[in-house]
């Protein structure tokens, strides 16, 4: 039975993620300030210049969050456009499923207490991957061949997005103190 695939489940992917984000973007800078000590308690094999790297600010956090935007909306795209049989779209979809469970809720299992994205993984990320799942599958759209391996994106694509937060940061800043001696 090969019916339509519903645009909720491709683009509501990347409507999940925006709210599920939406609470990283809104907790992640406070959340770290306030939780750092219980962490350096909970966690003390972690290196002390590890914690100061840990605090990346609100503006690093919303261009970190807004890269990888780009990517889930570039795979919603995909899976819109191919009635979720795209690759691409069904990778981001395990991933996204994926990475409620580890680092979120995995993450407040460790630190013993709230993570930032943890209410919403639980509550929007995997709840709305497994719909999606089950739609796919009722619209008869075949599972791609996509390797287990590519789950290793995961953490490679937050780090991406992180590096370039940083690199577009740092530009930004060498732009103005450019126009500042410019100015001077």
């Amino acid at each position: 039975m090969d019916r339509r695939v519903n645009r909720i489940v491709t683009w509501g992917m990347f409507g999940a993620w925006a709210i599920h984000d939406s609470e990283e973007l809104v907790a992640v800078p406070q959340w770290l300030k306030h939780a750092r000590p219980r962490l350096e308690r909970t966690l003390p094999a972690v290196p002390q210049r590890t914690w100061q790297r840990l605090a990346p600010g609100q503006a690093h956090t919303s261009v970190a969050i807004c890269i990888m935007g780009a990517l889930v909306a570039a795979a919603s795209a995909a899976g819109d456009r191919t009635g979720g049989r795209s690759p691409f779209f069904q990778a981001v979809l395990v991933g996204f499923g994926v990475h409620a469970v580890i680092p979120h809720i995995a993450s407040a299992v460790v630190t013993r207490g709230y993570t930032p994205g943890l209410v919403t993984a639980s509550t929007v990320v995997l709840p709305f991957s497994w719909w999606a799942w089950r739609e796919l599958g009722q619209a008869g759209v075949e599972k791609a061949k996509v390797p287990t391996a590519a789950l290793m994106l995961v953490p490679l694509s937050i780090g991406a997005a992180h590096a370039g937060a940083a690199g577009i940061i740092a530009a930004g800043r060498r732009l103005r103190a450019r126009r500042e001696t410019r100015a001077s």
